[in-house]
């Protein structure tokens, strides 16, 4: 690249912060760093991007570049701003918190679907973190400096979660979720009938190689691409055209759940990511048609939830288990299947 093109990060006179940073894989053909970073930066719009270019805060190698720039394989990509991330900059928020149990060393919080768990790209406010910060003083960071948590849960996904108040609870518990000793037991509605009562799906977890903002599983050779992951299925209750199953995690990668029950042919309901805002599968009839969407209406989120958490107190010593009620949009959508699957039964004696 030719020096009039950029200058340098270190000939910044201020100081400049990392907020994304993307290496191209190998086998990246050449591609316009804005098409480039389209598809690694959730909600980001080629028009901002070309804006951050044309400001200089977009850099390959460490040279600031032009939105034309060709990304190639082993280009290392940053985008740098003379602020730091947003979600460093932390607003203690008075958002109402769903305490389920709480000592001098930790919480158990029942977060409700739409909560963002910490700030990030386009969610910088009204998160979990803004209210624990506000409502807790003095949390112990995580290794990613983010106060408190220990494990966390995707937006749309509601349920429990462990939050630690000392620096001992957070190792500890940290600990406990590494070395897969913690209990975590998941409730999700998945298209499909799901034919076996229980089962385990083993297959890595990384990045889709197409669309960044998904995750997807690498088997055979591809498998180091991945980290592995372990999920025990089990039936609840089928519906037909659905089924209500039980999940409990060995490890917890990101999307784990949601990635692995679609790698089996059983994606999510209403899962927008990973396709299971649609129909997968059912009739072509109208009523049909109409009635999932009434459906979708009631739960307008992937139908997942957190329902059960369990680890050893990090001061006592002794198995604590916590369990919490199916929403009642989870519920009112199962409700709907129940009876749809009835008159089915209805019609078909």
């Amino acid at each position: 690249m030719k020096e009039e093109e950029g200058h340098e990060i270190e000939d910044q006179d201020d100081e400049l912060y990392e907020h994304h940073k993307f290496v191209a894989e190998k086998g990246q053909n050449p591609l316009r760093v804005d098409k480039y970073l389209m598809n690694y930066i959730e909600k980001a719009t080629r028009n901002k991007i070309q804006k951050a270019a044309k400001s200089g805060n977009i850099y390959v190698n460490e040279v600031a570049v032009k939105s034309n720039y060709k990304v190639k394989a082993g280009d290392v990509v940053q985008v740098m701003f003379e602020h730091p991330p947003y979600e460093f900059l932390l607003t203690p928020e008075n958002i109402p918190l769903d305490v389920v149990y709480e000592d001098d060393t930790l919480l158990v919080v029942n977060k409700p679907a739409g909560m963002v768990v910490h700030p990030g790209h386009g969610n910088y406010s009204g998160t979990l973190i803004n209210a624990l910060v506000y409502h807790f003083e003095n949390l112990p960071n995580n290794s990613s400096d983010r106060p408190g948590l220990v494990h966390r849960i995707d937006k749309d996904t509601s349920g429990l979660l462990v939050v630690a108040k000392t620096e001992q609870a957070m190792t500890h518990l940290s600990k406990q979720f590494f070395d897969k000793s913690s209990e975590r037991e998941y409730v999700a509605i998945v298209w499909g009938n799901v034919e076996e009562d229980e089962g385990t799906v083993e297959g890595n977890i990384g990045r889709h190689p197409k669309n960044r903002l998904q995750n997807t599983v690498y088997e055979g050779e591809d498998a180091e691409k991945g980290k592995p992951a372990v999920t025990h299925f089990k039936v609840l209750e089928r519906y037909g055209y659905v089924t209500l199953i039980s999940c409990k995690l060995e490890t917890g990668r990101t999307h784990q759940i949601r990635v692995h029950m679609k790698h089996i042919g059983h994606t999510l309901f209403n899962d927008e990511r990973y396709g299971g805002d649609r129909i997968l599968k059912g009739t072509t009839f109208t009523k049909y048609k109409q009635f999932v969407e009434n459906c979708f209406k009631v739960l307008p989120r992937q139908a997942l939830h957190a329902k059960t958490l369990g680890f050893v107190h990090p001061k006592t010593e002794k198995w604590m288990s916590f369990n919490t009620e199916i929403p009642q949009d989870m519920l009112d959508c199962i409700a709907k299947w129940e009876s749809y699957a009835k008159n089915q039964k209805e019609i078909l004696d």
